[in-house]
């Protein structure tokens, strides 16, 4: 029997680190998929169950929807900067060792999102639980890839698709019960349990991998894109906030833009330039991936703007407990988790092309429903929007994938990946940012011609206000003049609840648009494989 001398034990390594499939005990891979799991619901469950908390979060600090915002928006902004980082670390540091990491920021950023005592204390934990998330959820697909073997690695990513939408699905509902049966702090709180749990079972189970082969880190890229995202994101945020009094054309806000134009441009030119880019964009290049992802940027600017609106509007304007706002979405998941392997096999038979078009129609028509909700709208009004929006989403994001990575060679698709998460998370955060801006500009806009067209001198005024005074006499026992101003006062807050409604209309009216535009790119796509070449 030959002599094993450290030199074979160090070859020998160094092949194991180098190797894509490492099999270990028959069971590891599933125990590894199962802590996988356990950190991917977590991180998309903080993204869709702050939501229905929003209204509580707003009436607790004071603060107006284009503040609170950033609740949602500062989360996936760190979690776009993250994903296309996360790769690079990983092959430097260990997989193990950052999928920890994340964890672990994903479960500090929980506890001090829970201890936040104002608007702007929560904000920044919610960056740095933005940023575990957005390390937990590539490294989570990648180290699954890894472990499995190819005939097995559909069935684990089905799996973990599954503990996202799940997460999708019970997020709100999980959320509108806490909020209602406790307090706030808990959608967070709830985390900390279950991230400590997950730190544990990753040092129990799972084993460390390297990546010899790692390029240089492209810090001009980082930088830039670092600078690009949030300055814009402020720019258009502040540009209709209530203490901004120059509005879009102020100083500040016009050198916010400029600073991100400069940004962008400096991105755009070095990663195009550099031999090791923190997002190949030459895979742009590519006409249907290109083009998927122009579609899914579109997509996902209307999808996360209009989750962010609705429970604003069943909370503040129907009167909805967050728990009755969240079990709302409850349909949409399960409905889109039971359309994608129908629409897989029918894209794989025919073409692809054919339950995209037909997803993005229906899906554009849910958001033209929302567009005519009223202080009146039934549930079931709602919930046809809401059934029609999980259907639509259900046909297209499986075909979509198919004809965006039609071409693209496979030593690229991990690149390919971090490519749409990033346009993925990008759209969102512009969607969330565009639609509050949009919301508090028409909101205003709708309170001033609803306040022009009153006349407090008119017969009609002066026949509502006397029947409200008696109203408010008879039921508060107030005197006549107390009476007179409370009915001024109902008036008023009629007219904010009919406007802010008016304001959501409006902004599901864009989203609609958004959608309809989306048809362009998803008609002019590819169907068949054209074995185009990217250069690297």
């Amino acid at each position: 029997m030959p002599r094993i001398t450290p030199s074979h034990r160090l070859r020998r390594k160094i092949r194991s680190r180098d190797s894509g499939y490492h099999p270990q005990h028959d069971n590891y891979k599933w125990f590894v998929l199962a802590n996988i799991m356990l950190g991917t619901f977590m991180a998309v469950l903080d993204s869709t169950i702050v939501n229905v908390g929003l209204p509580k979060i707003m009436a607790s600090f004071g603060v107006g929807i284009d503040k609170i915002e950033w609740v949602i928006t500062a989360y996936m902004l760190s979690m776009a900067v993250m994903l296309p980082t996360s790769g690079w670390l990983a092959d430097k540091f260990g997989y193990k060792r950052l999928y920890f990491m994340g964890l672990l920021l994903f479960t500090i950023g929980s506890m001090l999102c829970g201890m936040s005592n104002d608007e702007n204390t929560l904000i920044l934990s919610r960056v740095i639980q933005g940023l575990g998330a957005g390390t937990i959820q590539p490294l989570g697909m990648a180290i699954i890839t890894r472990e499995f073997p190819p005939q097995q690695r559909g069935v684990a990513l089905g799996f973990w698709a599954i503990s996202a939408a799940a997460s999708v699905s019970f997020g709100p509902l999980i959320g509108g019960y806490l909020v209602d049966n406790f307090s706030w702090q808990l959608i967070f709180d709830v985390n900390i349990p279950f991230g400590i749990a997950a730190m544990v079972f990753t040092i129990l189970i799972q084993k460390e991998y390297f990546n010899p082969k790692v390029g240089k880190f492209d810090i001009i890229g980082f930088i830039s894109v670092v600078i690009f995202l949030p300055v814009l994101l402020f720019a258009l945020s502040e540009g209709s906030a209530a203490s901004n009094s120059a509005g879009w054309g102020a100083p500040y806000i016009l050198f916010c833009f400029a600073i991100s134009i400069v940004a962008l441009a400096v991105f755009i030119t070095h990663e195009l330039m550099s031999k090791n880019p923190l997002i190949e964009l030459r895979l742009l290049g590519n006409y249907n991936f290109g083009m998927g992802n122009l579609v899914m940027l579109i997509f996902s600017m209307g999808m996360f703007g209009s989750t962010f609106l609705l429970p604003l509007y069943l909370q503040n304007s129907m009167g909805y407990t967050a728990v009755q706002a969240g079990s709302v979405f409850l349909p949409v998941g399960i409905i889109q988790g039971f359309m994608s392997p129908i629409a897989g096999k029918v894209s794989d038979k025919f073409s692809p092309r054919a339950p995209m078009i037909l997803g993005i129609i229906i899906l554009g028509i849910s958001f033209l429903l929302n567009s005519q909700l009223t202080y009146l709208s039934e549930n079931s009004f709602v919930m046809t929007s809401l059934y029609l929006r999980g259907f639509a989403m259900g046909i297209i994001f499986t075909p979509l994938s198919t004809l965006m990575l039609l071409n693209i060679p496979r030593e690229k698709m991990a690149q390919a990946s971090g490519i749409t998460n990033t346009v993925r998370q990008l759209g969102g955060s512009l969607g969330v940012a565009i639609f509050a801006t949009m919301l508090t500009t028409r909101v205003n806009f709708h309170m001033q011609m609803f306040g022009q067209a009153i006349q407090a001198g008119s017969q009609e005024f002066k026949n509502v206000a006397s029947n409200l005074a008696y109203f408010a006499q008879q039921h508060s026992g107030s005197n006549m003049a107390t009476a007179a101003l409370q009915s001024k006062s109902m008036i008023i807050s009629h007219l904010s609840k009919q406007a802010f409604i008016a304001g959501i209309d409006d902004d599901f009216w864009m989203a609609a648009v958004f959608t309809f535009v989306g048809l362009i790119p998803v008609v002019i796509m590819r169907t068949k494989n054209k074995n185009t070449i990217i250069k690297a």
